[in-house]
C-alpha cells in the first residue's frame, strides 16, 4: 500500500485491533484496492470517512447461559457487531460456531457494509453469532440456547434498527426459535429476523438464494469475459446451503459439478454429484459428506477437505469457510487448467490465492459480490413483510437474478472507471464503498 494516509489508517487499525488477524485482513484488502478513490477524492479524506469506517458503531458482547438436557448449566460468548448504518438499519446474519470469536464477527460485519451497500438495498452492515455449537444437540438444547441469545440480544435489535438473519449453524430452526422469543419479549410481530419459516413470514427462495445468487454473478462474469457455465467442470466446496444450491444452479446452467466436501472430507462423481443425493443427505438427514459414496459407487471419498481443490476444473466455487483456499491450493488450482474462482464463502481465499489469481489471469469473484444473494433476498423478505405481502417463488427469484447482474455491472463500472479493468475484487471495494461513504459525508460526523 503507497497511500500514506490509508496506510496510517491501517497502522491505527492494527493497533486497536492486535489479536484479530480476519479483521485486519478484511481491513487490508479493501484499504488497498482503494488507493485510486482516495487520491481522487480529498473530500473523504477531510471528512475522515475512512477512520469513521473501519470502527464499528458498537460492539455487543454478552453471556449465554443454557440448561442441557442433563440439566447442566452451559454458558456461551455471544455477540453482535453493528458495524455501519449510513444506508440503512443494521443488517447481517448470526453464526453458531466452535470458531467465532470477536475477529471473526469483526470481519464479517465489515465485509457486509460493502456486501449490503452493492445489492441496492436499504441496509447497512453487521453481524453476530456465538461460539455454541448446535452439532450433537437435541432440538431442546438447540431451543434453549436461542431463547437465551435472544433474551440477551432483543434489547439491540428491531426492524428499523438491526435485523439479523442466518448464517452457518443457523437455519429454519434456529431462527424460528430466536423470532418466537423475540416475540414473546417485546408483545409484537414484526419483520425482525430473515430467514423465517414461510408460513410467519419466510420468503421463498431464501434457503436458495446464496448459492443461486453465486451462480448468476459467475455467469455474468463469465458471458463479459465470452465464456459461459455450459460445457464446464466445477469443483464446489462445502455442502450447506450455499453449496448445495449453487450445485444445482450450475447444473442448470449447463456445466457438471464433480466435487463436494465438508470439514471431514471431499467426494469426488466423475458423472456429476447428484443435487437430489446431496440435499436428501444434508438437509434431511443431517449426515456427513461421505455417505453420499453409499449409493453412488461410482463415486469417491477422501478425508481431508483441502485435498478438494487438487480436482481439475475449470471453475472453483470455494463455498464453506474463510481463508480455505492457500497460496499451494490456489497454485494447483491453476496448474490444473481452472480459469475462474468465484466465492460463495465469507473470504474463502487468503491474500496469498488472490495473488495467484491474478498472476495467472484468472477470472475472481469476490465475496462480497459474489454471495451478495443471500442479504439480498433477506432484504426482499424485509420487504415483503413491512408491505404485509408474499411473493411467489418466481418473483423472488426474478428480482435476485436482477440483483446479481447489477452488482456484476457496477463490479465491472468501476473497476474500469479506476482504471482496473477486470478487477472485480477492487469494483467491488469500491462501488461498494462509495455509495456508503457519500451517506457518510452527507450525515455530519454520527
Amino acid at each position: 500500500m503507497k497511500n500514506a494516509y490509508l496506510q496510517s489508517v491501517l497502522e491505527t487499525v492494527k493497533k486497536r485491533n492486535p489479536a484479530e488477524p480476519e479483521f485486519i485482513q478484511a481491513v487490508t484488502e479493501v484499504l488497498e484496492t482503494l488507493e485510486p478513490v482516495i487520491e481522487r477524492r480529498p473530500d473523504l479524506v477531510a471528512a475522515n470517512v475512512m477512520e469513521r469506517i473501519v470502527e464499528p458503531d458498537r460492539q455487543i458482547i454478552f453471556r449465554v447461559p443454557w440448561v442441557d438436557d442433563k440439566g447442566n448449566i452451559q454458558v456461551n460468548r455471544g455477540y453482535r457487531i453493528q458495524f455501519n448504518d449510513a444506508i440503512g438499519p443494521y443488517k447481517g446474519g448470526l453464526r453458531l460456531h466452535p470458531s467465532v470469536n470477536l475477529s471473526i464477527i469483526k470481519f464479517l460485519g465489515f465485509e457486509q457494509i460493502f456486501k449490503n451497500s452493492l445489492t441496492t438495498l436499504p441496509m447497512g452492515g453487521a453481524k453476530g453469532g456465538s461460539d455454541f455449537d448446535p452439532k450433537g444437540k437435541s432440538d431442546n438444547e438447540i431451543m434453549r440456547f436461542c431463547q437465551s441469545f435472544i433474551n440477551e440480544l432483543y434489547r439491540h435489535i428491531g426492524k428499523d434498527i438491526d435485523v439479523p438473519a442466518g448464517d452457518i449453524g443457523v437455519g429454519g430452526r434456529e431462527i424460528g426459535y430466536m423470532f418466537g422469543q423475540y416475540k414473546k419479549l417485546t408483545g409484537e410481530w414484526s419483520g425482525i429476523l430473515t430467514g423465517k419459516g414461510i408460513p410467519y413470514g419466510g420468503s421463498l427462495a431464501r434457503t436458495e438464494a446464496t448459492g443461486y445468487g453465486l451462480c448468476y454473478f459467475t455467469d455474468e462474469m463469465l458471458r463479459a469475459n465470452g465464456k459461459s457455465f455450459e460445457g464446464q467442470t466445477v469443483v464446489i466446496s462445502g455442502s450447506g446451503n450455499v453449496a448445495i444450491y449453487a450445485l444445482q444452479k450450475a447444473t442448470q446452467l449447463g456445466a457438471k459439478v464433480v466435487a463436494m466436501s465438508d470439514s471431514n472430507g471431499y467426494i469426488y462423481d466423475p458423472n456429476g454429484v447428484d443435487f437430489a443425493a446431496v440435499k436428501q443427505l444434508k438437509e434431511v438427514e443431517r449426515k456427513r459428506i461421505k455417505e453420499y459414496v453409499a449409493t453412488h459407487p461410482q463415486a469417491e471419498y477422501h478425508e481431508g477437505c483441502s485435498g478438494i481443490w487438487t480436482i481439475p476444473c475449470d471453475i472453483a466455487l470455494p463455498c464453506a469457510t474463510q481463508n480455505e483456499i492457500n497460496k499451494e491450493s490456489a497454485e494447483i488450482l491453476a496448474k490444473n487448467g481452472c480459469y475462474c474462482v468465484s466465492e460463495g464463502a465469507n473470504m474463502p481465499s487468503t491474500p496469498e490465492a488472490i495473488e495467484v489469481y491474478f498472476a495467472n489471469k484468472m477470472l475472481y469473484g469476490p465475496a462480497k459480490a459474489a454471495n451478495a444473494g443471500g442479504v439480498a433476498t433477506s432484504g426482499l423478505e424485509m420487504c415483503q413483510n413491512s408491505a404485509r405481502l408474499s411473493w411467489t417463488f418466481e418473483e423472488v427469484d426474478g428480482k435476485l437474478h436482477g440483483i446479481m447482474k447489477s452488482i456484476f455491472a457496477a463490479c465491472d463500472a468501476a473497476s474500469k472507471e479506476y482504471g482496473m479493468p477486470g478487477n472485480y475484487m477492487a469494483g467491488a471495494n469500491i462501488a461498494g464503498f462509495l455509495k456508503v461513504a457519500e451517506s457518510m459525508k452527507a450525515q455530519g460526523c454520527v
